[in-house]
């Protein structure tokens, strides 16, 4: 299945680490994909800016460069600069520093993203009476869930996102995966075509579905937020593995 394929789009929480432990062996199969393949290292993590998110691999012992790191963060960022206008943010306070240089009026676009404590009623009303007043509503994710500190599920910026376009009657544009347009985007970093690219996850819909929809390959890894359910939702990845560490059997 990897014969054609140039390049690696590589999930990070899940595929490489669990919150703050590495995949055992996961750094030495970094060092062999990297001598084989192109590599971007893709994340809808919106709770901290990429340069955090760049430390705390490096902390792990990843070998990799912070611009190798493509966020949906930093995809949102791209996409309210090139439109223009002032946007209300409900993200983490360490992520927003990530938007310092983005107006806070006029509010053009509501940013969503998984905001955690900030997720109160205050400011879920206050986002949405500007998307009422005619705010763009801007999912940097749409995440179910992820895989927490103490080994469960918890629940991820979907819901909230969901929760706002049921009550304002409009729809969310994605900016982060599963979006079509956040897979091209990778892929052209690479300077690749989307058939020569193949994405690695071990989210079903978000980054395996979402990749495929986008002309990728798509292989799952039973790490991370996988489940056994995840294999009864109709979709059929190219390549179901272990671990990361088992697609050194397929180069």
């Amino acid at each position: 299945m990897l014969e054609n394929i140039k390049g690696l789009l590589l999930d990070l929480d899940g595929v490489l680490y669990i919150v703050d432990r590495p995949i055992e062996g996961a750094q030495e199969t970094l060092k062999k994909l990297r001598e084989r393949f192109k590599v971007v290292f893709i994340t809808n993590t919106t709770t901290k800016p990429k340069k955090v998110v760049y430390q705390k691999l490096i902390e792990m012992g990843f070998d990799l460069n912070e611009d190798e790191i493509f966020s949906a963060l930093e995809a949102t960022k791209q996409f309210i600069k090139e439109k223009g206008g002032g946007a209300y943010l409900l993200l983490t306070d360490l992520a927003k520093k990530d938007f310092e240089d983005i107006p806070s009026e006029p509010v053009n676009y509501v940013v969503i993203g998984d905001a955690r404590e900030n997720f109160s009623y205050e400011n879920m009303n206050k986002a949405f009476r500007y998307i009422m007043d005619g705010a763009q509503i801007i999912a940097a994710a749409k995440n179910k869930y992820f895989m927490d500190r103490d080994g469960k599920l918890s629940l991820d910026c979907g819901a909230f996102v969901v929760g706002l376009e049921f009550a304002t009657g409009k729809e969310a544009l994605i900016i982060g995966k599963p979006s079509k347009d956040f897979f091209l985007l990778a892929v052209r970093k690479m300077g690749l075509k989307p058939e020569e690219v193949a994405v690695i996850g071990d989210d079903i819909e978000a980054d395996v579905k979402g990749g495929m929809d986008a002309g990728l390959k798509g292989i799952l890894v039973k790490t991370g937020k996988f489940t056994q359910d995840d294999l009864k939702k109709g979709i059929k990845p190219d390549l179901i593995l272990d671990s990361i560490n088992q697609i050194l059997e397929y180069i």
